[in-house]
């Protein structure tokens, strides 16, 4: 089964008085949407817009695996166990919550910020809060978030280009940039697509893109 998902219908939230601006795909907050609170272990997907100077102040998070790819822009990054990143364009950054921790996401640059986050319920709740960076991650580099049992992979197409969606249980695409097509169904930024136990999907760049999979282990 394939499910489509537009930009426009995402749940727009945010400050735009204090420079945030806040797309979400899934029930998140003050809005709740019974029939559409998680995808496996999906909990968020959110494209988040910070103007310069704005920011989420310090907050707390745990049972969480948070995952940024900074699209615009740089993401200032402190947190209760004393660190203090900036993430840019092509890292990611994943912060697991575990049994609890604070932190504070920024944008102090000159640029408008860009990012997508995407949390994902971990297998096991508790533990120990943990980090990770990693610099300019390659195409179709998978990155492991073992602890929720999915595995990200970014890939960047030229025009005409063709690229396999996982072969998974389940899978979560979310199309950053650029126009794509999946199964017949044309893709633009901000659409996504959700995948149960399909096999042989194939997606084509019809412009230049950049699409994010996630294969998870269960829907």
């Amino acid at each position: 089964m394939i499910s489509v998902r537009r930009a426009r219908e995402r749940y727009r939230g945010g400050d735009a008085a204090a420079g945030i601006e806040s797309l979400h795909a899934l029930s998140f907050g003050g809005f709740y949407d019974p029939d559409n609170l998680r995808f496996g272990p999906v909990l968020a997907c959110n494209e988040e817009r910070l103007a310069p100077g704005a920011g989420f102040d310090e907050h707390p998070h745990s049972h969480t695996e948070i995952v940024t790819w900074v699209v615009e822009g740089e993401l200032t990054h402190y947190d209760s166990t004393g660190r203090a990143t900036v993430v840019r364009a092509g890292d990611v950054q994943h912060l697991s919550s575990a049994g609890g921790v604070r932190h504070e996401e920024r944008n102090d640059g000159t640029v408008p910020l860009v990012f997508v986050q995407m949390w994902l319920a971990p297998r096991q709740p508790g533990g120990t809060p943990s980090y990770e960076i990693v610099r300019g991650i390659a195409d179709s580099t998978p990155y492991a978030v073992l602890a929720a049992g999915a595995m990200l992979y970014v890939r960047r197409l030229a025009p005409g280009e063709r690229t396999a969606v996982p072969d998974a249980p389940g899978v979560y695409v979310h199309v950053v940039r650029g126009e794509v097509t999946l199964s017949s169904q044309h893709l633009f930024p901000g659409d996504s697509a959700r995948l149960t136990s399909e096999t042989g999907v194939d997606v084509v760049a019809t412009a230049a893109a950049e699409v994010l999979f996630w294969e998870l282990n269960e829907t």
